[in-house]
This record gives structure tokens, sequence and C-alpha cells, in this order.
């Protein structure tokens, strides 16, 4: 029955069962966590055999190149070749980093404060004001990395189909607005997909700021995990072809198909970018870990290849997702106060629950044992004026675990609810 057409006898009642529910678990002295979407073990012990890669020392060459040495800035062309396959770009307009995008995505930002990019009439530590747009509920990283440098944050609402283009529009007519921050497939944390449609006004935009820099952290390009693979437009060349060459830089990363701590990272742009950027990392480094990139390609080798590996992954990560449908839909879907996404890839689920109580929510599960990501951590400056969102990240308990994580979960979001009804 409904929480919203209960009767204040019957939300009493109701209450009493959770809050019983609620003091057994809590007796079990749980440690569970669901905060981050990490792989889990059962992930990793799948590709652990790429470890063995390497059994010759003459397996370190590549085109004429010793991976062991100096040299390469921009990575082994094998390397920058794989990631242009994936992606869908031309390897010159790659740029491989090490095991982390999120370090690329800080260094580009960085750059852009300290120097300027390309197009930049001066750094943006000149300018009187920064502004950066934030699709939002989206990844807190990505609107750390801004506010620790000082820009001014802006909230932009999701909408099934992607950001709302319209509201986009209309901010980039600000010449303070510097750029966005995207995660166009399998957004974090709703899962949606970028429409065609707001894929191509993303590449027509006319940005005030001639240095206007689209965030293109496409992190989930190839991480389905109910369903065939889902093609994806190259943004890249929709701005070369909307004239928009140097509007966009695109990330992504082994993290989530091999080793989360020891993967590679690309940045993918336009030539013009490319060669931009690489001419400042050659200040700060020589070469990131070229030993790391060939066993990459050795393992992954091409993106036919790695959407095996995906499949892999998925027969793992499908049933997890499941467990999370399955508890919602028996212990919430009755209850009427909230609502939640059903992805086929990404590593997330976007639950909107009674606006005014993700907060204790969460504060429950804590105290229950259940660790998640904090209420208001998917909006700028962590703060969500409805403080109902909560990302559910299911990935990285076994599923036995997982299971009692949502058993609590749900009796904590039942709680916080019932205790706004009954004020």
């Amino acid at each position: 029955m409904s929480y919203i057409t209960m009767t204040k006898e019957q939300l009493q009642k109701e209450y009493a069962l959770q809050t019983a529910r609620f003091d057994a678990c809590k007796a079990q002295n749980l440690k569970l966590n669901m905060a981050r979407g990490k792989p889990g073990a059962d992930q990793l012990d799948l590709i652990s055999d790429m470890l063995g890669c390497f059994v010759d020392p003459k397996e370190c060459f590549t085109d004429g190149i010793d991976a062991r040495n100096y040299g390469e800035l921009a990575g082994l062309p094998v390397a920058r070749a794989y990631w242009a396959d994936v992606l869908g770009c031309k390897p010159a307009q790659t740029f491989l980093g090490g095991s982390s995008s999120l370090t690329l995505m800080h260094d580009v930002i960085a750059k852009a404060f300290s120097h300027g990019l390309l197009h930049s009439e001066r750094p943006w530590c000149k300018e009187e004001t920064v502004k950066f747009l934030c699709p939002s509920p989206g990844y807190d990283r990505h609107f750390r990395i801004t506010e620790f440098f000082g820009a001014e944050l802006i909230t932009v609402p999701m909408t099934a189909t992607g950001p709302n283009m319209d509201v986009v529009e209309e901010l980039v007519k600000d010449p303070q607005v510097k750029g966005i921050w995207c995660v166009p497939k399998y957004s974090n944390p709703d899962g949606i997909i970028y429409s065609d449609d707001t894929i191509r006004r993303f590449a027509n935009l006319k940005p005030a700021a001639p240095d206007f820099t689209i965030m293109w952290d496409n992190a989930y390009c190839v991480h389905e995990f109910d369903g065939e693979f889902v093609p994806f437009a190259d943004i890249i060349s929709l701005c070369e072809e909307a004239g928009n060459p140097d509007m966009v830089f695109e990330f992504a990363s082994t993290s989530k198909i091999t080793f989360p701590g020891a993967g590679i990272s690309v940045m993918a742009s336009s030539e013009a970018n490319i060669a931009y950027l690489t001419k400042m990392f050659g200040v700060q480094m020589i070469s990131h870990d070229k030993i790391n990139q060939l066993r990459h390609v050795k393992y992954l080798k091409n993106k036919t290849h790695t959407l095996e590996i995906m499949k892999k992954h998925a027969s793992v990560l499908g049933p997890k997702f499941r467990v999370v449908a399955t508890v919602l839909d028996k212990e919430i879907a009755p209850c009427g106060f909230a609502s939640w996404n059903a992805p086929k890839g990404g590593y997330f689920v976007s639950l909107n629950t009674m606006e005014g109580t993700a907060t204790r929510a969460l504060a429950l599960c804590e105290e229950a044992g259940v660790v998640m990501t904090p209420a208001g951590a998917t909006f700028p400056y962590g703060k969500e004026p409805a403080d109902s969102n909560i990302r559910i990240a299911p990935s990285l308990p076994p599923v036995a675990e997982l299971e009692k994580a949502m058993e609590v979960f749900c009796i904590c979001l039942k709680i916080a609810a019932l205790e706004k009804l009954l004020k």
C-alpha cells in the first residue's frame, strides 16, 4: 500500500514495523560498502591472466620502439591506434595517460587556468569569473575539479535524453561560461544515453567564449551489462563537421575493463588540441608507462575483442543490477514515494526518494553498517536543494552482501519517508 494514502494510524504501525527491522539489522554489526563504482574481486579475477602477457623481453618492442625506455610522450602508436578504434576517432587525435582519465581531465582544466587553451584570450586564472556547467545529477569528482580551481558551478537539469539543451544553449551565450561536464553514455548516475539530437546540438553549440570546452567523459563507452553493445556517435568528428573542431576533449580508460589501479587512459580531441597540450605535457613528464600500454594492447587487441571481454564483465554485473531492481520493486515500488532508473550499462542506479529525506536515509544506512555515496554528492558543491537523489553502486559487494545491503537501504528509505509523513 502506498505510504501517501495511508492514515496516520497505518503510518505509525508501519513505522513500528520498519524500526524493528532496522534494529535487527543493526544487531548484525554489518560492514557493507556501496559507496563507489569499484569492480568487485570477481570481475578483477576475470582478467587477471593479463598479468602474464610478457614472458620474453623481446615482446617489449613494437614498431621499432623499446617500451621499456623513455619517449613517445603521446603514447605508443599501437596503443593510440587501439583507442582510436574504440572511440571511432583517428590515432593522431589521441593522447594516452596513466591509469586515471580523471588525471587527464584535471590536467586539461589546470592548464586552462595556468596558461589557457588553444583559443583562450588569456589564462582562465586571469578571468574575473569562470563559470562551468554541471549537468545534475552528475559525477561528483568532475564537479570537484572545477570547484578546486575556483570556477563557479552552474547546475543544468538532466532529462531522459541528456542535459537540457535549451538551458545549455542559453547559458553558453555568457562569455564567462567556459565549459561543461558530460558523461554521454550511461551517465553517472542516471544511466542515460545522450540522444543523437542532444549530441548534434552539443556539436553545433555557438558559445560566446572562444575557448568554451566540452569535457566529454566517455567512461562507459563499451560497458553494457544487459543486451548488446550500443554504438555511439563520434563527438570529435561531429564537432569538426559543425565548424567547432577544437571545442571537445573526450576521455576514457580501461579502469572498468582491466584493472582500475593499473590501467591506461586516453584523451581524444582535434589534432591541433593534442599538439598544443602535448607541448605543455612535455614540461611535466617524459612519458607514461609504455610497458603497461603494450600489455593492454596485447591483451585487449581491438574493439571487437574488448567487447567480448565486456560480455564476461556483464555476466558478473548483470546479476548485481538485477538484485537492485528486484529488491526495489518488492520493497519500495508499492510504497509510492520513490522512483529510479533501470540502466542497461554503466555502474550506477540513480534513485529519487521523497524530498527532504535522502540525507536522513543515508545516515540511517551508515548507522546500520551500510556505506553509500553521501547525499547531495551528485550535485555541485555536494548540495542538492531537493535532498532526494541517491546514487546506488552495486558493483563491489558479492551478490549475497548486496542483497543484505539493499534490504537495509530500503528499510532506511522507508523510515526516513515515514518520519516525514508523520510530522
